[in-house]
């Protein structure tokens, strides 16, 4: 089991963090497991997609929709929570909104070539390694490096 670290608040109070629920969207090819990042619609940051919760979904449904809404992934959510992370949304010019995203992974069954954010973001596959290297929070990052897929034999 991953320790998971603090979270930073960013000098919020608790009641003014937002809980957001992100997707791990990954395959596996030659026995390696890929990541796939999306690019933020603003500042084109490396991330994975999140969001809000919605009703009556699970937050594992939440990020299944959320990979679905800004990466076209068809795929298996996980209920099973990797960690947390949190992070600084940036929501107008002065102002960010300290939040905590739970990550779930999402086993990629396919990629549609149009969905409702596919031109606003860009899509990559890279390595855990390279993932890891790739995004800006720390806790994200570590999330990434130390993911293994469960019950899942790594084959392509």
């Amino acid at each position: 089991m991953v320790k998971q670290p603090p979270l930073s608040l960013n000098g919020a109070r608790k009641g003014d963090v937002r809980t957001q629920f992100a997707a791990l969207c990954y395959r596996v090819r030659r026995g390696k497991v890929q990541v796939l990042l999306i690019t933020s619609r603003g500042a084109k940051r490396w991330i994975v997609p999140k969001g809000w919760p919605m009703e009556g979904k699970t937050p594992a449904a939440s990020a299944a929709r959320e990979a679905w809404e800004e990466a076209g992934v068809t795929g298996k959510a996980d209920e099973n929570c990797l960690g947390v992370y949190s992070y600084a949304k940036s929501v107008g010019a002065m102002d960010d909104l300290p939040c905590v995203a739970m990550l779930y992974p999402v086993l990629v069954k396919s990629l549609a070539k149009k969905f409702p954010e596919s031109g606003q973001r860009r899509r990559r596959w890279v390595s855990r390694k390279k993932a890891a290297r790739l995004v800006e929070q720390p806790d994200l990052a570590r999330l990434i490096l130390n993911f293994e897929p469960r019950g899942k034999r790594l084959r392509s």
